[in-house]
């Protein structure tokens, strides 16, 4: 297979939410404020768990690491289309948009792993809590997220590769307000089929390997509780996974939700008004659940920031 002809290509057209003027502004104001909150919100958490000696345990040490990449993965996106709305420009450069695209696939990709490893780890502290530091070693936890890092990386690289053996047209209009991957191989004016298949086969294996990880653990998880006596014992073991186990919902949902969008209406802006969900709201959300349901987070943000324990 030979590289497409992409030497004449040197910008594609983001065409954004809508070409109306008079909504630029309120579509500036509205995802500027979601992004400073995202920030924030992650940034907390992540201030949280290194300053707070308590939080120094293996799940803290996951949620820290999410955080970050909920803070990336956002920053991938809505960077750019803010200053393009700023700039009153739609423009993206060839290597800026496969950049985006390279990104945006590398830290959703994080994201699935890292909450296939959280899942991992409320199974063994319900399921095995005598053991459970034996088994989450520091060094455990820094090699699964290794892995997460060197999986995610890998494929974000070959998916990007592959749109690079591409051929696109001179003036390339892209109705998403960011490069992504499955816009970018239907657009393209050279034979995808190889790409659709290597897409298609690595969305499965990638989606449903981390995904059949986290049912079985809860599996296991709801076994466990029920096994529990004592209705206060079944609400302390069932209240430390319920933060996660809403996450998990909240990330599944919200990009099963764009995928039956963009096919059950094949419109490319639906499509993009349903990616908010994902690439916006819910790594917005995703502190707030932790830690309006965590006690131990609420004390440690209440001690960063000067107030009584």
């Amino acid at each position: 297979m030979e590289p497409g002809n992409n030497t004449e290509v040197s910008e594609f057209l983001l065409l954004g939410f809508s070409e109306d003027p008079e909504l630029q502004p309120l579509i500036f104001g509205l995802f500027l404020s979601m992004y400073l909150v995202t920030v924030l919100g992650n940034l907390l958490i992540i201030l949280a768990t290194v300053s707070d000696s308590h939080l120094h345990t293996p799940m803290y040490f996951f949620l820290s690491n999410l955080s970050f990449v909920d803070i990336c993965f956002t920053s991938t996106t809505i960077q750019k289309m803010l200053v393009n709305i700023q700039t009153q420009t739609k423009a993206i450069t060839f290597g800026g948009c496969i950049s985006q695209m390279y990104f945006f696939t590398l830290f959703v990709g994080l994201d699935n792993f890292l909450l296939a490893v959280m899942a991992y780890d409320r199974y063994v502290a319900i399921c095995h809590p005598l053991h459970y530091t034996a088994i989450m070693t520091p060094q455990l936890c820094g090699l699964l997220v290794l892995v997460c890092w060197i999986l995610s990386m890998l494929h974000a690289l070959l998916q990007s590769l592959m749109v690079l053996y591409l051929s696109f047209p001179t003036h390339l209009e892209i109705p998403h307000f960011f490069c992504e991957l499955n816009q970018l191989v239907q657009l393209a004016c050279s034979d995808t089929f190889l790409n659709d298949v290597v897409m298609y086969f690595a969305l499965v294996l990638l989606v449903t390997c981390p995904l059949a990880g986290i049912l079985y653990s809860y599996s296991k998880i709801v076994s466990s509780i029920r096994a529990i006596s004592s209705a206060q014992g079944k609400y302390k073991a069932f209240s430390t996974c319920a933060s996660h186990l809403s996450v998990v919902s909240l990330f599944y949902c919200t990009g099963l939700g764009v995928y039956l969008s963009s096919v059950a209406t094949h419109s490319s802006h639906s499509s993009s008004t349903a990616s908010v969900m994902y690439t916006v709201v819910t790594p917005m959300l995703n502190p707030f659940i932790f830690s309006l349901r965590n006690k131990d987070v609420k004390r440690s943000l209440k001690s960063l920031f000067g107030g009584k324990t």
